[in-house]
């Protein structure tokens, strides 16, 4: 099983589909999902964009990319998709339209997992919840907590909320055996002091993944092992370009299942990529 890894598209899911399948195409080995570590951009209606992102939006159109392209069927976006046949598994982040995502939790209570596009290929997977992924004979259990945590404890919805707390207690009592781990948020005090989510370190300590994926941050790309001493715990780069006109190096991460065998994780670094530029790569086939 072939698993694509991106963080923070902050509406650029348009781009990591392209990517995706322009590793297909160059490789001929395809991706079988797309595990995604929040901050989507999922802003169907745009009198509902939070203040960041309308002010990003003003400069990048491409910050609007889930309801120019995600909500309404469009040519550009049903073109790349018809070249790839996986799913894009998201965590909720920070920017994204809580009001709307809750309504569609709402709306599937029996469902862990549930849909969030036009086309029925980017889900957001509950917070708390194990998935399953199966590809042939390979399994990957992944546990998805999503949104930021907050130190003050406050209940907005950009924040980890009370029955999402519940259900990550709920998971960790049980011991379940997971492969990975994706959060929008980092432990607490990983990166800077008194930053992060609390509730992120029970699961690490209690369950100790094989590998923990995240964003937020800003920072770049780093891997190192966690205070658990058996998980890597790997920053994944913003699918965004700020001022530079390139992919930052960790941008597009590749994780290989294969039964029996430990987990294998590359960061995808081809010379192709440098074509998909700030500028140009909506163009770009």
């Amino acid at each position: 099983m072939k698993v694509a890894i991106f963080a923070d598209l902050h509406g650029r899911l348009l781009l990591a589909f392209k990517l995706v399948e322009r590793y297909q195409r160059e490789t001929g080995q395809n991706i079988d999902l797309i595990l995604q570590c929040g901050d989507v951009g999922i802003f169907p209606e745009l009198d509902h964009l939070d203040t960041a992102t309308l002010r990003f939006a003003r400069r990048d159109r491409s910050e609007l990319g889930f309801h120019d392209y995600f909500t309404i069927p469009h040519r550009k976006a049903q073109e790349v998709l018809e070249k790839t046949d996986c799913q894009m598994v998201c965590v909720r982040g920070n920017h994204e339209d809580h009001e709307f995502l809750d309504g569609l939790e709402q709306l599937n209570p029996d469902q862990t997992l549930f849909p969030v596009d036009c086309y029925k290929r980017v889900f957001v997977c509950k917070s708390g919840h194990i998935q399953q992924f199966t590809h042939e004979d390979a399994t990957l259990n992944v546990l998805g907590v999503g949104r930021a945590g907050d130190r003050k404890n406050r209940d907005n919805a950009t924040f980890i909320q009370p029955y999402e707390r519940r259900q990550l207690r709920q998971t960790i009592s049980a011991k379940p055996t997971i492969d990975i781990l994706i959060s929008h948020d980092v432990p607490t005090d990983m990166t800077d002091p008194g930053y992060g989510m609390k509730e992120l370190r029970p699961a690490l300590d209690a369950l100790r993944p094989s590998y923990h994926f995240y964003g937020h941050t800003g920072k770049p790309f780093h891997q190192e092992p966690d205070n658990n001493q058996v998980t890597q715990s790997v920053k994944v780069a913003e699918l965004e370009y700020k001022r530079q006109e390139t992919l930052a190096y960790g941008a597009m991460l590749l994780l290989t299942v294969e039964v029996d065998q430990p987990l294998h994780l590359e960061v995808v670094e081809a010379p192709w990529l440098k074509e998909y530029t700030k500028s140009n790569w909506l163009y770009v086939d």
